[in-house]
């Protein structure tokens, strides 16, 4: 008998804490958004604001404050937010206490081309607008610029960004109707003609050499074209 009783015992505490939690969910699920809250992730450049942010946060042409939290679509908002050209990516979820948290991590402008209208190049290569909250200090980039040449421009943008020496003189480069490169320097008036990219890395380490000795030699300011095309050897062409 005692056994019967054991298990009724249990049965109906299993029954009131399924109870329970259905009651608990069901009264989450009614419970309102009370509030949001954006966190901008990584660099600290802000290509955009909270507010512009915040103007995404729209479901249905309504904003998600005061929203049920049942009818909030969290996967379609967080596609809205990434789908805004500033953006590279935006995790959005909602806490326990009824807030929706939205982290944003924006694109990385290595580069900003000089045309009509004027763009970005971000970090994974891609065309992107300008912001208007913001203007980067990026090298610039003056010539035609195009699906053509867009993928190896990228790649001298990053190994100018990776290189220390680079970084800090380098502020232009120019590409012709060729789709090959030169490097305007933040100093002095020279350019330096990397030409295509084949055996970039040996052009870089020949050019940084001869930079060291000519400044040692106080030449610099006596040259108008520095020529890295030719094979193990770099070419001046004076003023």
């Amino acid at each position: 008998m005692d056994k019967y009783k054991d298990i009724g015992k249990g049965i109906l505490l299993l029954f009131v804490v399924v109870f329970l939690y259905a009651f608990s969910s069901l009264k989450s699920n009614r419970l309102f958004v009370e509030s949001t809250s954006i966190t901008f992730v990584g660099k600290d450049h802000l290509l955009i604001s909270k507010d512009m942010v915040n103007k995404l946060l729209i479901q249905n042409q309504q904003a998600v404050e005061c929203m049920p939290k049942d009818i909030l679509d969290l996967n379609v908002l967080e596609s809205k937010i990434s789908s805004h050209p500033m953006i590279e990516n935006a995790e959005v979820y909602l806490t326990v206490n009824g807030e929706v948290r939205v982290e944003v991590e924006q694109r990385t402008p290595l580069a900003r081309v000089i045309s009509e209208p004027s763009f970005y190049i971000d970090s994974q290569g891609k065309m992107m607008p300008l912001s208007p909250e913001y203007s980067a200090r990026v090298v610039l980039v003056h010539g035609r610029v195009s699906a053509s040449n867009i993928g190896a421009l990228h790649q001298l943008l990053q190994h100018v960004k990776n290189d220390d020496f680079l970084n800090l003189y380098v502020t232009g480069i120019k590409v012709n109707d060729k789709d090959q490169f030169s490097l305007l320097m933040r100093t002095y008036d020279f350019e330096v003609v990397v030409g295509p990219l084949e055996n970039l890395d040996e052009k870089m380490r020949n050019f940084k050499a001869f930079y060291q000795k000519a400044k040692k030699d106080k030449l610099l300011e006596t040259y108008k074209i520095v020529n890295l095309q030719f094979n193990r050897q770099v070419v001046c062409t004076k003023i």
